[in-house]
């Protein structure tokens, strides 16, 4: 009889083709699985609460996992970590209640983008940065102001990569935060989910607000164009990481979401 177990993973995105496994190409996913499997080589393959894209980081992966015997938690933890690469880790285990499945019961997400701003890129951080070199200082008033049209539930066509495959581009957006920071500024996006390279999008659209490059109150026309044209550049995926997930409070596993009744 399999025992689940949920597990909170991280990974530095840099040396993986993204979270879902593939058949020759590096990931998470697929290390993970090599993992389980020296401890019990018929275990199903992991279950992610998302994908994250090639280069993306992860701080707070939900993963499902089907144990063949019962675990102290640390002792899982730490006999999976010692079959993980250096770049992949699991960080917490504890059993998940029967019928839970992450990607189904995921609630809301956490995504950060982080940005390197100045003179020079920090080489200590330019591997989760993405280092904005400019003139001139981002107008950052201009792009907290172009935030609220982004707000709510929308169809972001937009903001997504035209190779996306999502059953609908509608998505609702719960807040996005401008955090300055030593060296830089955090663009912290909260939502039910995202589509693929919306949170790039987005800030690649929004830094060019910030550069002067495109009117703040333009947002919302780029959004009912539902043209990915319209938007901006895509940043690139070392800047963001897959911060932390909600999921539905019946099952117990993290704290309640605090955007429930929220549109």
């Amino acid at each position: 009889m399999s025992v689940p177990y949920f597990l909170t993973v991280a990974y530095a995105g840099a040396g993986f083709h993204g979270w879902q496994i593939q058949s020759v190409l590096r990931s998470g996913q697929g290390e993970l699985w090599k993992a389980l499997r020296a401890l019990d080589p018929e275990a199903p393959m992991p279950q992610g609460t998302g994908r994250t894209d090639a280069g993306v980081h992860a701080r707070a992966q939900g993963v499902l996992i089907q144990a063949n015997r019962v675990w102290e938690p640390y002792r899982l933890l730490a006999a999976l970590n010692a079959h993980l690469p250096k770049d992949l880790r699991v960080m917490a285990v504890q059993p998940a209640p029967e019928g839970f499945f992450p990607r189904q019961h995921a609630v809301a997400k956490r995504y950060i983008y982080r940005l390197g701003l100045g003179p020079a890129a920090d080489p200590l951080l330019a591997p989760i940065r993405w280092h904005v070199h400019q003139a001139a200082p981002l107008d950052l008033e201009a792009m907290a102001s172009a935030v609220p049209a982004l707000l709510g539930t929308h169809d972001f066509t937009s903001f997504r990569c035209v190779e996306c495959a999502a059953r609908t581009p509608v998505r609702t957006l719960h807040g996005i935060t401008l955090q300055p920071v030593p060296g830089g500024l955090d663009l912290v996006f909260e939502g039910t989910s995202f589509l693929m390279h919306q949170v790039r999008i987005m800030t690649g659209t929004l830094v060019e607000v910030g550069r002067g490059r495109r009117r703040a109150d333009s947002l919302g026309e780029v959004l009912a164009a539902r043209d990915r044209t319209r938007a901006g550049l895509t940043a690139p995926p070392e800047g963001l990481c897959l911060e932390k997930v909600w999921y539905e409070a019946r099952w117990g596993l993290g704290e309640p979401s605090p955007f429930d009744g929220r549109a």
